[in-house]
């Protein structure tokens, strides 16, 4: 490992994209975008039945759940777009209004760092682009 040309992350990256190659050839070319379009955004009652409170009727609803989600992964940084912009569309479909997502994640700029919420606040805007917010 005495080449300077590449830090270690890159070395890794790379060591992953010819793992999934040799795997699969056609991983070389896979995407997380085009992982979103496999799983659509899920109703709310069957949010509230995997995460919510059907099971457990005195715990938290699908909608606390995903903003609790939100908060962790914005705290990630900007290493999981994908999952971000999914938890804030089932959010929504559970009930979140934008204000309460933007809340969410502007709360994590205190442990996370201004750069973490802003890239979080991107991929929520983008994911709630073309979804109007119920007036009430």
């Amino acid at each position: 490992m005495n080449d300077n040309s590449s830090n270690p992350f890159d070395m890794m990256m790379q060591q992953a994209r010819d793992m999934a190659k040799a795997l699969n050839p056609a991983l070389e070319h896979f995407s997380p975008k085009g992982f979103e379009a496999l799983w659509p955004t899920m109703p709310k009652e069957v949010m509230e039945l995997w995460f919510g409170n059907k099971v457990n009727t005195e715990g938290l609803d699908a909608k606390t759940r995903l903003l609790l989600t939100l908060a962790g992964l914005t705290m990630q940084g900007a290493q999981n777009d994908t999952a971000v912009r999914q938890t804030v569309r089932h959010a929504v479909e559970a009930g979140a209004r934008k204000q309460e997502i933007v809340e969410t994640i502007g709360q994590m700029s205190f442990f996370a760092g201004i750069p973490a919420m802003s890239r979080a606040l991107e991929l929520a805007q983008d994911a709630m682009a073309d979804k109007e917010e119920d007036p009430s």
